[in-house]
């Protein structure tokens, strides 16, 4: 068999989540329609939700020149393009996930499952939970970003279940509030009735600004109800979980947050460079039809709580020595899958990467330029998708400008 390049073109695949931003308002569709070869078509009234270009095959990337899925390409040249480590320990696939999502509205209010549960999940339901792996993830922003992610303190929690609407969710006897407390009230509010969700809903949509900010020393509340009862009705209890447990957050482009396996979140809008162990496990309990919604019990039995301020949530943007140059930045989450590299040039300027132990998948966001490693020299430009297999440095210079998102595995 002939052996594979060590740097190719990647395609992504789109999928149409009704969540998605709809036409040419979706980063992700711009991008599948600049980077894809084989006529990509924008339909201005449907909604694009994500653009995948790992190995995953639910919506696999592609190698550019012959359309064949990454999975199987990779499979082929497994020392080639993995490496040994990835070969050995991640059972000869990529062990992260890249995608770049464009957000209109709330996505399921979610966990994802860890290691264990995942495997009992994979083996009773095969088609739901389609594989047997975690799914920590990272969002980085490349536009203003709001997401709900992780718990607020008690001490913000508690006073608005003071609220004699929100008090029949509070295990009687409570006294000071315990994270006990906190899971025994998210399950409440999960398995209420339609009609008590919307009694409650309507209750705080009563509280003022200034109600609130007495209460909690928060406002935004007031602006969110009513914008997420448009998107999903008054009877979603994602809504109440949402608003009255879990931090909200808004990230401006380049900054990015952390979710841990068992981390609850929703993202509500941006475009958002994401990615994630190799998984596409998931529990849904809000912000979707009831049908479409997984065991409250099981749910609430698999949250996890701990310190959950902006700070824990969010993931500084570090300087990397994988840049020879220094114009190299790192987000780095505390698992051994993956890392993202991000590379910032200006007119004139290049940076070149360091040979890694594993592989690597580049993204242009922004900008273009050249692209030198394995004394091939490649021209890109934004939204191209770059596959570097392992041991191989890389050089990147533009004449003008170019930002360069890069899922590696073997930093660490």
């Amino acid at each position: 068999m002939a052996s594979a390049p060590r740097i190719f073109q990647l395609v992504g695949t789109c999928n149409n989540y009704h969540w998605g931003k709809k036409g040419r308002n979706s980063l992700a569709a711009r991008m599948c329609e600049k980077a894809t070869p084989t006529g990509f078509e924008i339909i201005d009234d449907e909604p694009y939700s994500e653009m995948w270009f790992g190995d995953y095959p639910d919506f696999p990337g592609r190698v550019a020149e012959t359309g064949e899925p990454l999975g199987d390409y990779l499979g082929k040249h497994k020392e080639e393009l993995l490496g040994a480590k990835i070969v050995k320990d991640f059972d000869a696939q990529l062990p992260f996930l890249p995608k770049i999502l464009s957000i209109a509205k709330a996505l399921p209010l979610q966990i994802h499952p860890n290691k264990q549960l995942s495997e009992r999940l994979h083996q009773k339901q095969p088609d739901k939970f389609t594989d047997p792996n975690h799914k920590p993830e990272i969002a980085i922003a490349l536009s203003r970003f709001e997401v709900f992610a992780g718990w607020k303190r008690v001490s913000h929690i508690s006073p608005l279940f003071k609220n004699p609407a929100l008090a029949q969710f509070v295990p009687s006897g409570t006294g000071e509030w315990t994270n006990d407390t906190l899971r025994q009230v998210v399950r409440k509010l999960l398995k209420a009735d339609e009609e008590t969700v919307m009694t409650v809903e309507n209750e705080i949509a009563r509280l003022s600004k200034n109600d609130l900010r007495k209460a909690i020393g928060e406002d935004y509340m007031a602006d969110l109800i009513p914008r997420l009862q448009m998107e999903y009705g008054s009877t979603d209890p994602g809504t109440l979980v949402a608003l009255l447990c879990m931090n909200f957050l808004v990230l401006e482009p380049g900054e990015a947050l952390y979710i841990p396996a068992d981390g609850i979140h929703a993202y509500l809008s941006g475009d958002i460079v994401e990615c994630m162990a190799r998984s596409n496990n998931v529990l849904n309990v809000g912000f979707c039809p009831p049908a479409d919604r997984d065991n409250a019990d099981l749910f609430t039995e698999m949250l996890t709580f701990g310190p959950d301020t902006r700070g824990d949530i969010t993931l500084p943007r570090q300087k990397s020595d994988a840049g020879l140059k220094g114009r190299t930045s790192v987000y780095q989450p505390p698992i051994r899958e993956f890392d993202m590299l991000r590379i910032d040039l200006g007119p004139d300027e290049d940076e070149e990467i360091q040979a890694l132990e594993g592989p690597g998948i580049a993204i242009v966001t922004r900008g273009t330029g050249i692209l030198h490693g394995n004394d091939e020299e490649i021209a890109v430009k934004e939204a191209d998708i770059l596959y570097v297999a392992p041991q191989v440095q890389t050089e990147w210079r533009t004449s003008s400008d170019l930002q360069v998102h890069m899922a590696v595995s073997g930093l660490q």
